[in-house]
């Protein structure tokens, strides 16, 4: 007998109909079960359970630093050479050698030291980190907008970054903190001079420039050296804002930079950068007055040539913010064959730290996920932890042999694609630092090379923050600004007198008048 199939059957479930996570239709998403429509509620709402538990858990532990950000897909084009010599001659990484290729890239861009949403025209360095999804793996190029960096070897990293944020007790971000770390570490003094001068607020992330920061390496096919820094600069051209400025904007909109970019792409105004390099022949140049690997310094234009290698278009904007943006997960250590690591200490132990960052943060399986997965084929034998939902198996291999080497069809080593890199080291184990350090000439190099308003805004900004710390520290920093440019030390020095000559910093008198300004209201 042929029965008559209900009605209900015969529709097909709508692709944008509400499920749970089980796929099961959500027929109510409006109100919990309860025993009468007032209540209480029964423990058994699956549906309600399953949402709030989810929702407690949406949150990953904030970056500890770069916890701002936004970013964009798009693709970057190789034009394959560096001045007019073959891009081959000092590197064999395809993604600069095949000009045939657009390698697709995603960037995030961010603050450093603040909060996740915290605002964007806050004084701070800003990331530039690009992830190109190269025909031979990853990279990534994970740098700032400033092209050098406060301090140089990795054991200070973690008291920089506590000295930079909020006191621990009071959880007060106050310049005290900062400048008590910085009077004391005088390599800083070349990014204080940055930082407080306009280029420490880029009107927004098209207008900016990126940098790499480190010396790395470009290796050739015969597996020999070069000393490479990279530079983004932007084709729309660069642009920062003075102190005033920044707090007029933040007053309006304090998500002005993400905005940008967002309505930028969805435009179709898309943004664009060059990519430039700065080579330098791989040793210790004792004829320079600096350690080339030092992060703390620039190689100048007119010594180290700039030459364009190739440009990055930004022109898809994520689907999702959370899956593609605070999901994605960078690395110093992320290269492919054709690049490498210079002997830089900042660099080596920035490499550690950012990938035992994401296994933490993310989790163990951060590479998993489509954000941070290779865009080639990946076969490894490293597997489990939580969430792990692997595809990564060889396509030959047999699946019950996870190790290598194995002849029962377990997966291969590759061949090597050009000569290995073998850089000579020796000398004794040491904990010491490097032995130019020269930590001043480049700063006061900075500060003459400035424009006279970059100037004026540096003093104002230097000088009004200083003015709230104790005398001890400000006498540290004058001391080695002075070192820097004698008319540098003295400018801070008389405007810390004129900062100060008031009774409270700006800090203070904003909760005076908080207190002074507030309307008073009934109760309700």
């Amino acid at each position: 007998m042929k029965h008559e199939r209900d009605e209900r059957d015969e529709k097909p479930m709508s692709d944008d109909m509400l499920t749970n996570r089980q796929g099961h239709p959500v027929t109510n998403n409006q109100s919990v079960r309860t025993v009468g429509n007032r209540g209480p509620t029964t423990l058994e709402n699956y549906d309600f359970l399953e949402k709030v538990t989810h929702f407690d858990r949406e949150r990953i532990p904030e970056r500890v630093v770069h916890a701002r950000g936004a970013g964009a897909h798009g693709y970057f084009e190789s034009y394959g050479k560096l001045g007019d010599e073959p891009i081959s001659k000092y590197t064999r990484a395809k993604v600069f050698t095949n000009t045939e290729k657009q390698t697709p890239v995603f960037v995030r861009f961010s603050t450093v030291v603040h909060g996740g949403n915290s605002p964007e025209t806050l004084r701070d360095p800003r990331g530039f980190a690009v992830k190109f999804y190269t025909e031979d793996g990853n990279w990534d190029l994970v740098g700032n907008n400033l092209k050098i960096f406060f301090i140089r070897d990795p054991l200070k990293f973690p008291d920089m970054v506590h000295s930079f944020k909020p006191d621990p007790v009071t959880n007060i971000q106050d310049p005290e903190r900062m400048f008590d770390f910085l009077c004391q570490t005088p390599e800083s003094m070349h990014m204080i001079t940055f930082l407080f001068s306009p280029w420490g607020i880029p009107s927004n992330y098209r207008e900016m420039q990126g940098s790499g920061v480190h010396a790395y390496k470009w290796i050739n096919e015969e597996g020999k050296a070069v000393l490479v820094k990279y530079h983004w600069e932007p084709v729309q051209g660069i642009k920062n804002l003075t102190q005033k400025e920044a707090d007029s904007i933040q007053a309006k909109n304090f998500n002005h930079a993400t905005q940008d970019l967002y309505e930028a792409i969805e435009d179709g105004n898309y943004p664009e950068w060059e990519l430039y390099v700065q080579i330098m022949e791989d040793d210790e140049h004792p004829e320079l007055d600096f350690d080339p690997l030092d992060p703390t310094k620039l190689w100048y234009k007119e010594d180290y040539p700039w030459h364009k290698v190739g440009k990055m278009i930004l022109n898809k904007n994520p689907e999702n913010y959370f899956a593609e943006v605070e999901q994605a997960a960078f690395g110093t250590g992320v290269l492919v064959d054709g690049l490498d690591f210079s002997d830089d200490k900042l660099l080596q132990g920035r490499t550690f730290s950012y990938s035992d960052t994401q296994r933490y943060r993310v989790g163990s399986n951060y590479l998993q996920l489509p954000i941070n997965k290779a865009k080639k084929h990946v076969a490894t034998n490293q597997e489990g932890g939580q969430m792990d939902f692997r595809t990564d198996f060889g396509k030959h291999q047999n699946p019950h042999v996870n190790y290598e080497p194995s002849v029962i069809g377990g997966l291969k080593e590759a061949e090597n694609p050009g000569k290995e890199h073998e850089p000579y080291v020796e000398g004794n184990l040491q904990r010491e630092k490097i032995s130019r350090e020269n930590n001043f000439g480049q700063a006061g190099e900075t500060y003459r090379r400035f424009s006279d308003w970059e100037r004026e805004e540096l003093i104002s900004n230097l000088s009004g923050a200083l003015a709230s710390c104790r005398q001890e520290i400000q006498d540290r920093m004058v001391d080695m600004l002075t070192q820097c440019d004698e008319g540098y030390g003295k400018r801070i020095a008389e405007g810390i007198k004129v900062a100060g000559e008031g009774t409270h910093s700006k800090m203070d008198e904003a909760v005076a008048e908080a207190e002074q300004k507030g309307h008073p209201s009934d109760p309700y």
